[in-house]
C-alpha cells in the first residue's frame, strides 16, 4: 500500500497495514511530532492533517490512510527549513507552554485556515474547541491562529 508523508511517497508493507497509524509515524518514520494521549479521540493532540482535513489517529491503523496524503508538524515548515507562519505564529503569541498538545492544535488550525483564510475569533474558537490544552488557557492560541490568518490570505 501506498500513502503520502509530508509530500514524500511511502510504500508501506502489508506487515505494517493493521499497526496503529500513530505508532507507525512515530515508531517507523521517526516522527516524534506525532503525540498519542487519550486514544479516544477527544483531545486532539493525535491531530494530523489527511486530504488537508484533521484527523485524530491515535486510534487510526495505517490502512485507514491508504492513498491519502498525510501531514504531519514535521511536514509544516517551509522549504528552506524555516517555521510556518502558523509555527511561528504559535512561538512569537506564547500559544504552547509544555508543547504536548501544539502539533495537533497547529495541524488543525491549519486545517481550519485553509478553508476560512478570514475567521473571527469566535470562528478560531469553535474551530479548536474540542483540542484540549492545559498549559495556556486558549488566549494566546486564539491570538495566533489570528495573527497568522493573514498569511493565508495571500
Amino acid at each position: 500500500m501506498k500513502m503520502t508523508v509530508n509530500r514524500k511517497l511511502i510504500e508501506v508493507p502489508d506487515s505494517m497495514k493493521e499497526r496503529k497509524l500513530v505508532e507507525f509515524l512515530r515508531e517507523e518514520l521517526d516522527l516524534t511530532g506525532v503525540k498519542n494521549a487519550c486514544e479516544m479521540k477527544s483531545c486532539g493532540a493525535c491531530a494530523v492533517l489527511v486530504n488537508n482535513k484533521s484527523f485524530r489517529i491515535c486510534n487510526a491503523f495505517v490502512k485507514d490512510v491508504e492513498n491519502c496524503e498525510l501531514l504531519t508538524i514535521e511536514g509544516m515548515e517551509n522549504e528552506d527549513g524555516t517555521l510556518h507562519p502558523l509555527q511561528q505564529a504559535f512561538i512569537d503569541f506564547g500559544a504552547m507552554q509544555c508543547g504536548f498538545c501544539t502539533p495537533g492544535m497547529v495541524l488543525t488550525a491549519h486545517a481550519f485556515l485553509l478553508g476560512n483564510n478570514e475567521p473571527t475569533r469566535e470562528q478560531i474558537r469553535k474551530a479548536l474547541q474540542s483540542n484540549i490544552c492545559r498549559c495556556t488557557g486558549y488566549q494566546q492560541i486564539i491570538d495566533a491562529v489570528e495573527a497568522a490568518s493573514a498569511f493565508y490570505r495571500k
